[in-house]
C-alpha cells in the first residue's frame, strides 16, 4: 500500500500541482490584482513621464561635481554589531560623534528603531579599526565607490554627462570610475573607508524593530574633510566650462577635530570659488546628515547663499528650516513624512532663504553681488518626490525630472535599472493635500499621470510617488543618485 502511494503521488503530484497553481491564479484575489494593476499603471506612466525628455548624447551635458571620495565597506548592521558581541542599548542615545562600544550601541539604537539615516564620525581609531576587520569577515559584504561626489558624479556619468569630479582618490579607485569622468586632486594611496550599515525594514535589534530600511554610517576619515582637491578641482573648473556646479560631501568637516579656524578658512575659500563662476551656471548643494550646530550655521554663511538650487532628504529638510527660524537643528524628524508636511517646509526654506538674498543684495560689499535666489528645491522622501522650480529659471523639465528621481529610487534601492513591480509598493495616500492649512486643495493620485504639478506664486510644484523597493540591494547613496537624477533633464 505504502509503495503504491508513492506511485501514485509520482503519477499525478505534477499534475495536482499545475492544478493548485491554476486555481491560485484563477481565483487570486481581486484585491492583490486591483494592486498589480495599478503598480503596472504607475510605473508604465513614470516611465513614458521620464522619456519625453532625453539627454544630448551628442553635446553631452558637462557638470563638475566636488569633493571628496572614499570606499564604501557595506555590511548587515545587526550582523555586524552581533558579531562584536555588542548588545542592543537600553539607552537610545544622539551622539555628536562616537568614542567607545557604549556611544555606537545608544547612537545606533536611536536611529536603528525609526529608520532614519544618520553619519557618525568616529574619534576613537582603535575601535573604528575592529569594526573594519570584523566587517571584512562578515558573510555578504560588499565593497562600492562612496562618497557623495563620486556617486553623483557616477549616475550623472551613467545619465550621459561628462564629469569633472573633484577628490583625493587611489589609483585603484581611478580605474573602476566611468571613462565620462575626469578626476581633479591628488593622489593618496589608501582611500578612506566608510562602513555602511545596512539595515532592511523590520529588522530586530533586542528589543527594537526597524520602521522602514535605511542605513548607519560611520567612519574615522581624515582626508575627506580638508577639502584637498578644491585648488586643483577650481583650476580645471575654468577649461572644463560646465553647465552645472555640484557640491557635496561637506558632512565630512562635522564634528571633524580641526585647529582653530581650519574649517572657517577652507569653507571661505569654497565661497570664494562659488561666487567666482560664471552667472550662468547651476550651482547645486546637497545636504547630508549634519547634527553640528555650528557648521550648518557655516554653511548658511559661505554655501548655501551662493547655490541657487538645494537638494536633501525628509531629515534634512526640517533639520535646515529649524535653524533657518531661529531654533536649535533637529537631529531626528518623522522618516515618513505626510506629503502636506514636507511642502510646507519647503515652501517656508524657500521663503526664507530668498527673504535673505534679497536683503543680501542691498549690501554693498563683493561677494553679496554674487550671492544666488534659490530657483530649486528638491527634496526626495522614502514615498515620494517632491520639488519646487521658480517660473522663468534656468531649470527645465520639472515633471520629467520628478519622474526620473521617483525611478532613480527604485532603480538604486533595488540595485537593477529594470523596476519589477512585484518587488515595489506605493506607500504615498491615494490623494494628499497641498498644504497643512485647513481647508487646502486634496489631489488624487492618477495612475496614468501619477506626476502632479501645480503653480503657486512665482513656482511650480511637482510631487511624484515612489515604487518603494521592496527587495533592497542598498539604501547607501540613495539621496545621491536620486538628486543627480533628477537634474540631469535640468540643465
Amino acid at each position: 500500500m505504502e509503495g503504491g502511494g508513492r506511485i501514485s503521488w509520482m503519477k499525478y503530484g505534477p499534475l495536482l500541482s499545475l492544478c493548485v497553481v491554476f486555481w491560485a491564479v484563477w481565483f487570486r484575489s481581486p484585491q492583490n490584482e486591483g494592486l498589480d494593476d495599478r503598480l503596472d499603471t504607475v510605473l508604465s506612466s513614470l516611465l513614458r513621464a521620464e522619456r519625453k525628455v532625453g539627454v544630448n548624447n551628442v553635446a553631452r551635458p558637462k557638470v563638475a561635481v566636488g569633493f571628496g571620495g572614499c570606499v564604501d565597506l557595506i555590511v548587515d548592521g545587526v550582523s555586524l554589531l552581533n558579531k562584536i558581541d555588542l548588545p542592543p542599548s537600553d539607552q537610545p542615545l544622539h551622539h555628536d560623534y562616537i568614542e567607545n562600544e557604549v556611544q555606537l550601541a545608544q547612537s545606533f539604537a536611536y536611529f536603528f528603531a525609526p529608520g532614519a539615516a544618520a553619519e557618525r564620525f568616529v574619534l576613537n581609531d582603535t575601535l573604528f579599526s575592529e569594526l573594519v576587520e570584523a566587517s571584512r569577515d562578515l558573510p555578504g559584504n560588499r565593497w562600492a565607490v562612496g562618497g557623495n561626489a563620486p556617486v553623483m558624479a557616477g549616475r550623472m556619468a551613467t545619465e550621459g554627462c561628462d564629469v569633472l569630479l573633484g577628490g583625493s582618490f587611489s589609483p585603484d579607485f581611478n580605474d573602476v570610475l566611468s571613462q565620462h569622468i575626469t578626476v581633479a586632486g591628488n593622489v593618496v594611496e589608501e582611500p578612506d573607508i566608510h562602513l555602511i550599515l545596512e539595515y532592511p525594514s523590520g529588522a530586530t535589534w533586542g528589543q527594537y524593530t526597524s520602521r522602514r530600511a535605511n542605513r548607519y554610517i560611520v567612519h574615522s576619515d581624515d582626508h575627506n574633510p580638508y577639502l584637498a582637491s578644491m585648488e586643483d578641482f577650481a583650476e580645471k573648473l575654468e577649461d572644463f566650462r560646465p553647465d552645472l556646479l555640484v557640491v557635496g560631501g561637506l558632512q565630512m568637516m562635522d564634528n571633524f577635530p580641526f585647529q582653530s579656524g581650519e574649517r572657517a578658512a577652507l569653507l571661505s575659500r569654497l565661497s570664494d570659488l562659488l561666487s567666482s563662476s560664471s552667472p550662468r551656471i547651476g550651482v547645486h548643494f546637497e545636504m547630508a546628515s549634519f547634527v553640528e550646530e555650528s557648521i550648518m550655521e557655516d554653511l548658511l554663511d559661505y554655501v548655501i547663499p551662493y547655490a541657487d538650487s538645494l537638494g536633501m532628504n525628509e531629515q534634512e529638510l526640517p533639520n535646515l528650516l529649524s535653524l533657518l527660524k531661529g531654533s536649535n537643528i533637529t537631529v531626528l524628524s518623522d522618516p515618513n513624512p505626510r506629503v502636506a508636511t514636507v511642502l510646507d517646509q519647503m515652501r517656508e526654506v524657500y521663503r526664507i532663504l530668498n527673504q535673505r538674498h534679497k536683503d543680501a543684495s542691498t549690501e554693498s560689499d563683493t561677494n553679496s553681488a554674487r550671492v544666488k535666489p534659490l530657483t530649486r528645491l528638491h527634496v526626495h522622501t522614502l514615498a515620494f518626490q517632491a520639488m519646487i522650480v521658480t517660473h522663468g529659471s534656468q531649470w527645465k523639465n520639472t515633471m520629467s525630472a520628478t519622474a526620473k528621481a521617483s525611478l532613480t529610487a527604485n532603480r538604486h534601492v533595488c540595485g537593477s535599472n529594470d523596476i519589477d513591480p512585484s518587488k515595489a509598493r506605493l506607500i504615498m495616500d491615494d490623494s494628499f493635500s497641498v498644504s497643512r492649512r485647513e481647508g487646502s486643495q486634496r489631489i488624487p493620485l492618477q495612475e496614468t499621470r501619477p506626476v502632479s504639478c501645480w503653480d503657486e506664486d512665482n513656482y511650480e510644484i511637482c510631487v511624484a510617488p515612489v515604487l518603494v523597493c521592496t527587495e533592497v540591494y542598498q539604501t547607501a547613496g540613495g539621496g545621491d543618485n536620486i538628486s543627480a537624477a533628477g537634474l540631469v533633464l535640468q540643465i
